[in-house]
């Protein structure tokens, strides 16, 4: 079962201390006509510099925010918390910061109080399992598989032992010692986990300058899970809460599998994003230590993807897992299947509710290198497209710690990983079908604005399955552009100067402008009932070839209206008509009347039947 959110908690009594680019099986290569980056999109360094020329600083030698790469990126938390010479005298920065705090702790206590007892068994384990092995579960439907590629092992048990609550347990791994092989079927993708796993990776040199203790020395109120108590770290100078380890890994090793396989991506992050919220649900950390966790994660997970050293690498798990995935048989029950849902909970893990406390109106900036993260899901855009993608996708300002100066803490790559957020500018997709994969088909989930334009390009398919409001209009030059929602195409015009506008929605598509269909294009309709499906707020004109195409067990009747629109233009025809899964008797023909083109059963017109 999957661990639920945490509610926004109302206020406890408690006591809180006064303190690659290059190619792989799918192109990686900046396409033809892709649209070039704004000015929005420069990254702005920290005070270490830029995260991913710096990375490399996280070690224990260096010990400020200016040395430490890994410090620095979480320095926004020294604007609500000042550490002290110790683990037990740091102060809130001021008033409004221990408010702040004071709610951390708060929502944390809150969360251990009303936890279940699948949420406890869940952050059990999480806790006592590698968390390489944990991420495995987002996967989903192929998680079986990717266990069995990769050896993958755990000693810890799923019911857990019933002296937990007394006896410490560690997971020891597979049959060799280790969470996984490297020298197994998916051995590359090991190795690209436990490179962004590496060295230089640790929380710890973080947790050490900011000792902001863990909940439950701050508060009585929290409560550890009772199998959790023999964790409890008897030295708490050396085991501070900001940020949390355990979610820092759990992301890393999702972001590492999602780039090896980024058909998961989604799902992946949405498990990584249930191992941090884990930890607040097990009283182990406070939501303010996993998104510190979810940051330093993110920023080293494109800092090492990124790195030059690692391309090859990168490349060969990217390869090799597509070649074993996509050939898997998936499992019955894919426990991510549920896209609106786990889009809910990831977004709701990236803020836990806090209010937007700080400046609600400043841009959002891009981090150098943060396109990597991405370069495997979205393979068809450019590095400047993807930088535009993350922007357009970006949290708004103001929520507590987020606001690091590269932009890390806003990044929402659930949302990215769907597309634009907005089109600000015209934008060209070019996409290869011969490439497979998801350069071959991939889909828009986001509600896209703005005033901007969409070109789909090359021999692939593009779906948009949100409620677009861009007003640019949107013009098919090759390939497949599929609506697969009401309002997928935007308030514009549509054009199809080549290639094929498919209509894929259960419900009517809505076009706020004009459709021109011209020669050398297609449209495909689906009928599965006696829903009109295009009405066109503009003029429709019609050239090429129309498909139709009747869902199986469709009532067919002999008059159905395809289009609709403000007007239907003068001598608009399509040239070529054809349809698949009609009745046998049923023939085909297209009539305009007045502003509708209707398909016509010929033959029950010609015996004087038209319902």
């Amino acid at each position: 079962m999957r661990p639920s959110l945490i509610a926004v908690p109302s206020s406890r009594t408690r006591t809180v201390l006064s303190v690659l680019a290059v190619a792989c099986t799918v192109s990686l290569i900046a396409p033809a006509g892709a649209s070039a980056a704004t000015p929005q999109t420069a990254p702005r360094p920290g005070a270490y510099g830029y995260f991913v020329d710096t990375y490399t600083t996280n070690t224990s030698a260096a010990t400020t925010p200016e040395t430490n790469a890994a410090i620095g990126v979480l320095s926004q938390f020294g604007n609500l918390w000042h550490p002290g010479s110790s683990w037990d005298n740091g102060v809130a920065v001021d008033a409004a910061a221990q408010r702040i705090l004071d709610s951390n702790i708060a929502r944390a206590a809150r969360a251990t109080h009303t936890r279940t007892d699948a949420q406890g068994h869940e952050a059990y384990l999480f806790d006592r399992r590698n968390q390489n092995y944990s991420a495995i579960a987002g996967f989903g439907d192929l998680s079986g598989t990717v266990k069995t590629a990769t050896n993958a092992g755990t000693t810890i048990p799923d019911e857990i032992p019933a002296d937990a609550t007394t006896k410490q347990y560690v997971d020891q791994g597979n049959a060799n010692g280790s969470w996984a092989d490297t020298d197994s079927e998916l051995g590359d993708v090991v190795q690209l986990v436990n490179t962004l796993r590496g060295n230089t990776s640790s929380a710890n040199n973080a947790k050490k300058y900011y000792q902001y203790p863990r909940p439950y020395r701050q508060s009585q109120d929290v409560q550890v899970l009772p199998q959790l108590v023999p964790e409890k770290s008897p030295t708490p100078a050396t085991d501070g809460g900001f940020p949390s380890g355990h979610t820092n890994a759990g992301y890393l090793a999702s972001l590492a599998f999602a780039y090896a396989y980024p058909e998961k991506y989604t799902e992946l992050l949405t498990n990584g994003s249930e191992i941090g919220n884990s930890r607040i649900i097990a009283g182990m950390h406070s939501p303010l230590d996993v998104m510190g966790g979810r940051v330093l994660s993110t920023a080293l997970a494109a800092a090492i993807l990124d790195d030059p050293a690692n391309t090859q690498l990168a490349q060969q798990a990217h390869e090799q897992a597509e070649k074993v995935l996509a050939a898997a048989t998936p499992a019955a029950v894919d426990q991510y299947a549920d896209y609106a849902a786990d889009k809910a909970a990831y977004r709701k893990r990236l803020t836990y509710g806090f209010t937007r406390s700080g400046a609600t109106t400043v841009p959002a900036t891009v981090p150098k290198g943060a396109e990597a993260l991405l370069r495997t899901r979205l393979p068809y855009l450019s590095d400047d497209q993807i930088r535009e993608v993350l922007r357009t996708t970006a949290l708004p300002s103001g929520y507590p710690l987020l606001d690091d100066a590269e932009g890390w803490g806003r990044l929402d790559l659930f949302s990215a990983a769907s597309g634009y957020g907005a089109f600000d500018g015209a934008v060209s997709v070019s996409m290869d079908a011969a490439a497979k994969g998801l350069n071959a088909a991939g889909t828009w989930r986001n509600n896209i604005g703005g005033t901007g334009s969409l070109v789909k390009r090359g021999t692939g398919t593009l779906a948009l399955a949100g409620t677009n409001g861009y007003t640019g209009g949107t013009v098919i030059r090759g390939g497949t552009l599929a609506a697969d929602s009401a309002g997928a195409l935007g308030k514009g015009s549509v054009t199809t100067i080549s290639g094929t506008l498919a209509e894929a929605s259960t419900r009517t598509i809505r076009i706020g402008g004009d459709l021109t269909q011209r020669a050398d294009s297609a449209l495909s309709l689906s009928v599965s009932g006696p829903r009109v499906a295009v009405r066109v707020a503009g003029t429709a004109s019609f050239g090429g070839t129309l498909r139709v195409h009747v869902a199986k067990g469709t009532t067919v009747a002999n008059d159905i209206v395809l289009i609709t629109a403000d007007r239907i233009a003068k001598g608009a025809n399509f040239r070529t008509l054809r349809v698949a899964g009609l009745p046998a008797g049923y023939k085909p023909v297209l009539q305009r009347q007045g502003n509708e083109l209707h398909l016509i059963n010929a033959n029950a017109t010609k015996h004087g039947h038209r319902a």
